[in-house]
């Protein structure tokens, strides 16, 4: 029996089956990650092509919003879907041993995509009809479909490494918090603690304040929902300030805006330079061009011309690149990247690409 605590999504044409049908495939499953889930099996129910398009699309959401493992099956057919699972972020795909032909796609799927890759799920131990030394060779992980037992939310305490008697507190007993989303380092807002709001919050793994108007406890999330699930609690160098990254459900302000910090008071002129600001910030632009076409635009000719063109562009500037690099003087470098990386965001909007699916790419590696 597997010890994993183990959450399973089923999916029909990208929607969530069974007794969680209302909910958006993505944000279930984030709330399984959240909630004490070790890794999620998604199995879609699909028959057709384009229904499986469709979960394939809700996959790859689902990937992007959670760290835990997501493995896959359901509806494999060939070894482009097993490209697909895998190429939508999943840790593993998932053949199913209950049909011959995904019996038969082991080996190649196993050598095309390597061993730890693949999974298999039977009904139960006393069903694997696929020999034994083809599982032994080309399959990583055998999973028995009637020994995965319900999801169950569990508390995760965190490891903490330091005392409440170590703060540093204000004449009120108590330790402001700044609150940033984990994601985007975003200043989501900032509250109080005191020793028992401390300990609660290490010991759920749930942001918890003293709230000073009311002169009580108080978990965030518990009345609107809005959770803060603890990734990461840091203190200044004075002993005086917490920061805590968190995974925020929802909005963080009660005025449902993400942020409290939302009334601009005052602003100079900046280049904010932030390398994953400045490619988000580009992208979006891009991909509003694409919605919204603008006159004139070079990001419009190109997607108005089609992927040919696209490709075309991206394989000229990496050869102007390579070119660019052969020179003594690095600074052509810097113009041709950045002609390049432009190139590759319009591809990547053309094709639904996004920075975070890229950048959960390379921390995988």
């Amino acid at each position: 029996m597997s010890e994993k605590n183990m959450a399973v999504i089923r999916l029909l044409a990208g929607k969530v089956q069974g007794e969680q049908a209302n909910r958006d495939a993505a944000v279930l499953a984030r709330y399984y990650s959240d909630n004490g889930a070790d890794e999620i099996l998604v199995f879609d129910l699909s028959d057709g092509d384009v229904d499986h398009d469709l979960s394939i699309g809700a996959l790859k959401e689902i990937c992007r919003a959670v760290e835990i493992p997501v493995k896959a099956g359901g509806r494999i057919r060939r070894l482009e879907d097993v490209k697909k699972i895998l190429y939508a972020g999943c840790k593993k795909a998932i053949l199913n041993y209950g049909r011959q032909e995904n019996i038969d796609l082991t080996e190649e799927a196993s050598k095309r995509f390597g061993k730890e890759k693949i999974a298999a799920c039977v009904d139960s131990s006393d069903v694997v009809s696929a020999p034994a030394a083809l599982i032994e060779e080309y399959v990583s992980e055998l999973i028995y479909l009637n020994e995965i037992l319900p999801f169950v939310e569990k508390v995760r305490p965190l490891s903490c490494n330091m005392e409440w008697s170590e703060f540093k507190l204000g004449p009120d007993g108590l330790v402001p918090v700044v609150v940033q989303d984990y994601r985007t380092d975003e200043v989501l807002m900032v509250a109080y603690m005191n020793e028992e709001a401390f300990n609660k919050t290490t010991q759920t793994g749930k942001m918890t304040y003293w709230s000073r108007s009311r002169q009580e406890l108080w978990v965030k999330g518990m009345t609107s929902g809005h959770f803060q699930y603890v990734k990461e609690l840091v203190v200044d160098c004075d002993c005086d300030t917490i920061l805590a990254k968190v995974s925020q459900t929802g909005a963080a302000c009660h005025t449902g805006n993400k942020s409290c910090f939302f009334h601009e008071i005052a602003k100079t002129d900046y280049k904010n330079t932030n390398p994953l600001k400045v490619f988000e910030d580009v992208y979006k632009v891009i991909a509003d061009r694409k919605v919204h076409p603008k006159e004139g635009s070079y990001t419009n000719y190109l997607f108005d011309k089609g992927i040919d063109k696209i490709l075309k562009k991206v394989g000229e500037e990496a050869t102007e690149l390579v070119i660019a690099a052969k020179n003594p003087d690095p600074e052509e470098i810097k113009y041709e990247m950045s002609d390049l990386l432009y190139h590759a965001m319009v591809l990547m909007v053309e094709r639904g690409v996004t920075w975070e699916d890229i950048t959960a790419e390379l921390a995988n590696r």
